[in-house]
């Protein structure tokens, strides 16, 4: 995935355990099957690969685990990449096929 790419979210469940810091760290959450757009990719120092989302916006925060002010990214893992275009394709590859494993209907010889 990179910035520019639409993704759905394909799980936005918050573990009961994390559920205040969740709250503390977002003002806004995702909501599962909601499209979105990445923004951009942080690595996090490598601890957890995160994305910032266009259609969402979370003031920064001071994270100790990573060292920094950042503004909180969701784990990637929670998104799935939407591919429009090999959608379409695949629609017309169907087609194609159905239209080529179509039995030819001759009219009947009118003589």
């Amino acid at each position: 995935m990179i910035p520019g790419d639409k993704v759905i979210c394909i799980d936005a469940r918050i573990d009961p355990e994390k559920a205040e810091e969740v709250r503390r760290d977002f003002e806004i959450w995702i909501t599962k099957d909601k499209e979105y757009t990445i923004r951009e990719i942080l690595d996090n120092n490598g601890i957890v690969p995160g994305v910032l989302l266009e259609e969402v916006h979370n003031f920064p925060k001071y994270f100790k685990l990573i060292g920094r002010m950042q503004e909180p990214a969701f784990a990637l893992w929670r998104f799935r990449k939407l591919n429009y275009a090999s959608s379409t394709t695949e629609q017309l590859k169907e087609k194609e096929l159905m239209e080529v494993e179509r039995p030819h209907i001759s009219e009947p010889n009118k003589a």
